[in-house]
Formats: structure tokens, sequence, C-alpha cells
């Protein structure tokens, strides 16, 4: 039960083989059983969770199912606004913050009837790339505890990756649903900017941010997203129109046949930086893609060498700007530096105590290229070559219909290696961050394991805005492929 696909807990609840309220408490058994080493929780909600199963039971029961997942549990980032449970975005200035209303995703999820197990670790408010940055300790790679399970979004991941729920939501703003994808063997998807609602998600940078699916298939990544997605007339930046066929596709994917298919490897990333397992197992991916009857071509596109130092402009003002809320006087932390401090003592105080030092580095970053006389020079140069970036994707897909690439420049690296060294962390979105900058879809499939040291890698395909459908599509034919070769799906040595 525990290594089902949701697909296939779905089935196994359609055929009556087990119920909602006995799936729901393996996965809660498994939580208690493995999360003291992985920590890919920060809170889990056993009595909630039991309560909305026993309810998905009942209508099943009365046959009034709510949609096709209708009681397989899913697990969800803390960064997403949860009705009665804490949501603390990994930060101790929200530590113990209950908020009084849903995510519009979260609530989207009930009414689906995903029963929820409870909030996943991440990397305070977002930032990161390995969740060492979480003020309540990291979260380890189930493939191995000594190393990363990549960030920001690490704790869906993990939880995943090592059987503690079935589904989980996350965030990608530069790569923190792919990368952890990647370097945990499991499946993320970013969607289309506008095609999830952001209601009800800490922001870190709004024109970044999105959120989407954990999974470890690519139909359950679909099935989930096709239960979120849509418009909110609560997000000022939602698309107003329906999500394509996003399992339909996913379901022909499954097929094999990609005939007709014309697929661009980008030439800008790849080579040196990448570690040679990942790459060879990205041109294993490459070769089955042809084998399916896909055109594969080489595609440039020379902005991209710039989008690295573009986000690390662009993301910290807007980040700069969102956290300027946790002032210490409306909720959250408050801490008084004395009896008769003023506000502005006391939001100091706050704040130094609240936030964590990757957190302090970006405020400063994005502060300071916001100040007076560096605006144009900074942000308002970085936007114009985020434009730049734009046109290099709409002139490939005027070529090409998907782009293709490693997700991750290597596998997960050892806890503690790279948190001296931020430029080193910030590499590990190289190649995710192009598709935040210019609002297009993005997934990561598991491509098998490096040759170096036997972790997992991840296969990047990039599609049109508003096309998420082809990333499900060649994603899940790549995922039938490889699943054939293996014989069977990548699986960590138990915890």
């Amino acid at each position: 039960m525990l290594r089902a696909s949701a697909a296939e807990l779905a089935d196994a609840l359609a055929a009556g083989e087990t119920t909602s309220v006995e799936i729901t408490q393996a996965h809660l058994d498994r939580i208690a059983a493995v999360d003291g080493p992985v920590h890919a929780f920060l809170h889990v909600d056993a009595e909630g969770a039991l309560a909305q199963a026993k309810a998905s039971d009942e209508r099943r029961a009365a046959g009034t199912l709510l949609s096709a997942l209708d009681g397989v549990p899913i697990a969800v980032k803390d960064v997403l606004a949860t009705e009665g449970m804490p949501t603390t975005c990994g930060s101790k200035i929200l530590e113990g913050w209950v908020p009084p209303y849903d995510a519009t995703v979260v609530r989207r999820l009930k009414e689906a009837g995903l029963p929820i197990l409870g909030k996943t670790n991440m990397d305070e408010f977002a930032m990161g790339s390995s969740t060492e940055h979480s003020a309540y300790g990291p979260t380890h790679n189930p493939w191995d505890l000594d190393r990363i399970p990549g960030g920001s979004g690490g704790g869906s991941a993990a939880a995943v990756a090592a059987f503690e729920a079935p589904l989980a939501l996350g965030t990608d703003t530069g790569g923190s649903i792919r990368q952890p994808g990647a370097v945990t063997g499991t499946v993320g998807m970013k969607p289309t900017y506008g095609g999830i609602s952001r209601y009800g998600l800490v922001a870190m940078a709004n024109s970044l941010d999105q959120v989407g699916p954990v999974t470890r298939t690519v139909l359950d990544a679909a099935l989930l997203h096709e239960a979120i997605g849509g418009h909110d007339p609560r997000d000022s930046t939602s698309i107003d129109q329906p999500l394509p066929p996003l399992v339909e596709a996913a379901r022909q994917g499954l097929t094999g046949d990609l005939t007709g298919l014309k697929v661009g490897v980008v030439t800008e990333l790849s080579g040196d930086g990448y570690q040679p397992g990942v790459l060879a197992r990205f041109q294993e991916g490459v070769d089955l893609l042809v084998k399916a009857g896909a055109e594969v071509v080489e595609v440039s596109c020379p902005h991209f060498v710039h989008a690295l130092a573009t986000y690390y402009l662009i993301m910290p003002c807007e980040a700069s700007s969102n956290l300027a809320k946790f002032d210490a006087m409306r909720y959250g932390l408050r801490v008084w530096p004395s009896e008769d401090a003023s506000a502005e003592e006391v939001m100091r105080a706050t704040r130094d105590a609240g936030f964590g030092d990757e957190v302090k580095r970006r405020i400063i970053l994005g502060t300071y290229a916001l100040s007076s006389g560096y605006y144009d020079a900074y942000y308002g140069q970085a936007q114009k070559v985020r434009t730049l970036i734009s046109r290099d994707f709409e002139a490939a897909f005027e070529k090409v219909d998907v782009l293709v690439s490693p997700t991750a420049p290597t596998t997960a690296f050892k806890l503690g290696e790279k948190l001296d060294d931020p430029i080193a962390m910030y590499l590990n979105d190289l190649a995710t961050i192009p598709a935040n900058l210019a609002g297009v879809p993005g997934i990561s499939v598991p491509s098998g394991l490096a040759d170096e040291d036997g972790l997992p890698a991840g296969f990047q395909i990039l599609a049109p805005a508003l096309a998420d459908d082809r990333c499900y599509r060649v994603g899940a034919a790549l995922e039938a492929a490889l699943l054939e070769q293996w014989g069977g799906p990548l699986v960590p040595k138990e915890i």
C-alpha cells in the first residue's frame, strides 16, 4: 500500500480493496516510524487526517465522491496557509502561527476529498536549495541521510520519496519543486505561472512563485494538478481560462509514442559544472525520446547564461518587500529588548531573532538593489534581461515543441557542504531558474542513478506557457521507457 502510486490507491479504493482510513493510517504509521531521521514534516495532523479519511469513506459508501483522488492522503508544504494548522514557513518569526483561512489550493484539496497528513519542512521563507535553512532543522534525503533533499521544498520531496505520503504540494520560485525532485528521485512539476492560484501562499517573490505537485509518477502529478488548478478570482495573477487536458496527456504519453514531436536540447544547460553521471543519464533519456519517435535538435538560448544573476537580483528585491510585513506588530514573534522599547526597537529585535542568516542576506541584497540610485542599475537592468530570456524561450518554441535539460547540475551534496558558500548553493538552480523568469511550465522526471555515487538525477522538460500538457505527455513517455529499462521504479534503501 505504501509504495502504490496515488492512481493505484484511487483504483484500490474504487474496487473496495481498502479504505481511506486504512491508507491514511498506514501513512501516519510510516511517518511515526521513519520521520525521526528524515524530518520531512514540521507538523502532523493525525486526528484531522483520519477525520477527513472517515468522511471520504462515508461519501464512497453513499456514492457521492468529490474527485478521482477522493480519499488519497497528501502532505502540504508549510508555506501554504492552512486553517487550524500551524503555518511557519520554516521560520521562527512565524512559530506557532495558525492561519484563520485556507490557501485556495488547500481549500481545493479539501473540496476534492484528499486527507491532509500535515505540513512539510522547508528552507525559511523558501530561501535555499537544500532545506538546511529551516529554523527547525534540516530535512535528510531518504536516499542517503547524510545528504540534502534539495530545497526549498525538500520536506515535500523527502516525504514522497520516503513513502510517508503518496502526494505532496510544493512551491517553485527558482526550482524549489523540480530540484528536490531531481535529487530525491521524485516527480516535480512547476506549472505555468498563473495556472494555479497563489492566494494563501506566503509569498517570497510574487512574480516567480508557483504552487505545484510533488509525486512519484507523472500521472499522479497530472491528477493532482487538475485537482488544484484553474482560475481563482482572489488571485490577481491567476489566468482566467481552463487548464489543458493534463491527465489525458499523461495517459497518452504512457503509450510511449512521441511521433512527430520536436524536442530541443538547450546548449546552455549542460557542459561545464555538470556532473558526468548526471549528463550520462540525461543523454540516455534523450536517446529514449528519439526511440519513442521524437525528433531531437540542439537549441541555443544565449541569454540563459545570465539567468542566475538576473534571478538573484529580482528575487531578493521582491523578497525584501514581501518580508517587510513581519514587523512584530500584527502577528507572529514579538521580542521586547526592554520594557520601554520603541516600536522601531521592538521591530529590530524581533527581526534579528526571528529571521535566519539566509533570509537576512536576501533582505539586505534586495533592499540595496531597490535603494535610491541603484534601482535602475540593478533591478531595472535585471528586468530587461528577464525580457531577453523570455524572448529566447519564444524563439526556441517556434522551432520545437519542448525543451529539455538536466534538472540540476549535480546529485544531492552532503549536508553542510555548501552552507558557508552561498554562491555554490545558488548554482544548484542553474537549469531551473529560466522557467520561473519566463513563467513557462517545467517538470522534472527521475532519469536514473549517477555512476559516481548511485544517487538520483533528474531530466527536465520545459514547454510554452499554457502548454503544461506537453510536459506531462513527454514526461510520461520518458518515465514509461525508463521503467521498462530499469524493470521497476527507483527506490531508496530502507531507512
